[in-house]
């Protein structure tokens, strides 16, 4: 295997199957990583607190206390990738996880190959911008709206708004294209994302997780557009 060029990233896989999580270390140790297992919810929030991983592989199921409400206190200090894993068939727990802040998701069983990949996928992104753009990319503005990509925040009103990684790198994305309609394909694309089935409703639930952040509703979509047939550009409110 190739020499890693980038700094080993932190990977914390919070996983109750000893013997699955085992095989999901060595395969991020192999990849280069520095991977840690743990097996209960408040393990995961004492190991999150003293590592500060790069990405968290977060099993919904857990002990102690459930996947969910780790996510939850997690994104309340840490703004970490965080892929769930999960073996419940209902989409609804999918979304919940969404909802509270994943950036990803697996459902069980799973190639332990994708899931490095899916890991990989996510180190990859924010480590682009700079090789690109060597400069400190400017603060856009849309009205009250501020995408501050150099500090990676976004701040509405002077305010900072707390998103996930994926959130914001969608809100960058459509920032750089701003006024013109991209697809879903283009959006998954632009964060480093392959295209697979669920995919496409993958960024629809991020995009309202967005706009409900940035205060919009159904009926009042202020800075994110729907474009019917398309997907969603930026707009703006200067109100």
């Amino acid at each position: 295997m190739p020499a890693r060029t980038a700094p080993p990233a932190t990977v914390l896989v919070v996983e109750d199957e000893p013997a699955l999580a085992d095989v999901v270390r060595r395969y991020l140790d192999r990849a280069g990583h520095l991977a840690r297992t743990v097996r209960t919810g408040p393990e995961a929030l004492e190991a999150a607190a003293s590592l500060e991983p790069d990405v968290v592989v977060l099993d919904l199921g857990l002990p102690g206390l459930d996947g969910l409400e780790v996510l939850r206190r997690l994104r309340e200090v840490s703004d970490c990738y965080v892929l769930i894993t999960t073996a419940r068939a209902e989409e609804a727990d999918r979304l919940r996880g969404l909802s509270a802040g994943a950036d990803d998701y697996l459902s069980k069983p799973f190639s332990v190959r994708e899931l490095v990949a899916r890991v990989e996928t996510m180190l990859r992104r924010p480590r682009r911008g700079p090789s690109v753009v060597p400069a400190p990319a400017p603060v856009r503005r849309i009205g009250r709206l501020e995408i501050d990509v150099a500090a990676q925040e976004v701040r509405l009103g002077g305010e900072v708004i707390p998103l996930t990684p994926t959130e914001r790198e969608l809100l960058s994305v459509l920032a750089d294209h701003s006024g013109q309609a991209l697809s879903r394909t283009q959006l998954l694309r632009a964060v480093g994302r392959g295209e697979s089935e669920g995919d496409d409703h993958l960024v629809d639930v991020h995009i309202a997780n967005l706009r409900r952040k940035l205060g919009e509703t159904a009926g009042e979509q202020r800075y994110v557009l729907t474009v019917r047939g398309i997907g969603y550009r930026l707009g703006g409110d200067e109100r």
